[in-house]
């Protein structure tokens, strides 16, 4: 017997009755973005692996465990599948000097790859929206950039949803507090699981963010990162916050908040749900002033953040948001005439810019009407050898109330508008 392939754990195939809820909600982020000036932008999702080793961190778990990395059997470069849009992005802006007559607002939409285990919401294909802001440098794009989150979830028909925010300041404040907690995890060794203690010299930030359940006493009783900062980053943080309640964007501060990539500074933000069960970071992000420079490019202050676009699939399935693409109208044909008119008939109705649905394979006429039927199309548009000899249809609704009506073929739009 010919062997049966399945995709790859982790990789997963969407299928038809999904995508119209896919297609809602990837349409009305869209939307959104551009009512806020944003622009598209699309990038390979093959990038140098040097790329993500220098942006995203040499100690991040991306880097050190999950990227699908391998050297080029032509001529010996190394590549990696894309684990995250913003650096990619900042490649492009670098490489075609788009900062060049000003500040840029971009968006990118598409897979990403990470080799992690996967669970409900976490897939080692996934897919993002990612929203970078260059040339920046207040908090009033920080807040813009949260302002449009809350917007977004709102047209998708998403509730409780939950901002978190938080500051990590610069570098020189960041450095002073990272000697300040490796001092005070030090002094509880005993209490550290196998990771923090890899961490605990590469990346002690990091640890906060554990969610082992025996240390979260320990991680609540750190040092604040906040109490390092300096009145600038302060003053940063301070009009982000005004600005936010100012435009009734409710937040909680979480000084343990620092997200997973080492390109961050000031502040960082997340919106998490209590619906999803662990992976319930649905979008997050934050400034990152220095990582354009730090990859070869002039120093230019950025924004950005990213969506977990399977997570709010998920959450939109949880608050019973529906979508379909059901047809306007489906071609029911019977008869030597209709069939061979048939064609041409509904080539017309979709001139007159009906999305119609064609049977083809011929069948008696209740067959057919079954089949209209479990189409969901609105409309059945019966063709037999009168109409299609008299350019004429019978239409007769498929969904509510109505009577079947002989029309012309001019006559069927406005008929189905009015329905």
């Amino acid at each position: 017997m010919t062997q049966k392939f399945q995709s790859i754990k982790g990789f997963y195939d969407i299928l038809p009755e999904a995508t119209p809820l896919w297609f809602k909600l990837e349409d009305t982020a869209r939307r959104v973005l551009s009512q806020y000036g944003y622009q598209n932008i699309r990038m390979p999702v093959v990038e140098p692996t040097e790329l993500f080793v220098r942006s995203v961190g040499e100690h991040t778990d991306i880097v050190e465990k999950e990227m699908y990395a391998w050297e080029d059997k032509l001529n010996g470069d190394q590549l990696t599948l894309r684990p995250e849009g913003t650096a990619g992005c900042v490649r492009a802006v670098i490489e075609h000097n788009l900062t060049y007559n000003g500040p840029q607002r971009l968006w990118y939409m598409g897979p990403m790859f990470r080799h992690e285990n996967v669970q409900k919401g976490r897939q080692r294909q996934f897919h993002q929206i990612g929203v970078e802001a260059f040339g920046f440098d207040g908090p009033d794009v920080d807040a813009e950039q949260i302002v449009m989150l809350a917007r977004l979830w709102q047209a998708l028909g998403i509730a409780d949803v939950a901002l978190q925010l938080n500051s990590i300041g610069d570098a020189s404040e960041r450095a002073q507090y990272r000697d300040t907690l490796i001092a005070y995890f030090e002094q509880h060794l005993d209490l550290l699981d196998d990771d923090a203690k890899r961490r605990l010299h590469s990346n002690p930030l990091r640890i906060l963010d554990s969610k082992n359940p025996r240390m979260q006493s320990l991680c609540e009783n750190a040092p604040k990162l906040m109490d390092c900062l300096g009145e600038s980053s302060k003053l940063h943080f301070a009009r982000l916050c005004a600005l936010l309640d100012q435009a009734g964007i409710a937040y909680v501060i979480n000084h343990r908040l620092v997200r997973g990539l080492d390109y961050y500074n000031r502040t960082v933000f997340e919106w998490v749900t209590t619906k999803l069960g662990a992976q319930g970071t649905i979008a997050g992000g934050g400034r990152y002033d220095t990582l354009v420079e730090r990859i070869g490019g002039h120093s230019t202050p950025a924004c950005g953040f990213g969506i977990g676009l399977e997570r709010v699939f998920l959450l939109m399935q949880e608050y019973g948001v529906t979508a379909s693409n059901q047809p306007d109208i489906y071609l029911v044909n019977v008869g030597d005439l209709a069939e061979q008119s048939a064609f041409s008939v509904s080539e017309q109705l979709r001139g007159l810019g009906l999305n119609v649905v064609l049977h083809a394979g011929g069948g008696s006429f209740k067959s057919q009407m079954k089949k209209a039927d479990r189409s969901g199309a609105r409309f059945a548009a019966i063709l037999g050898d009168d109409e299609a000899q008299a350019n004429e249809v019978s239409l007769k609704p498929m969904l509510g109330q109505g009577e079947q009506a002989r029309v012309s073929i001019d006559q069927v739009l406005a008929i189905v508008r009015s329905h």
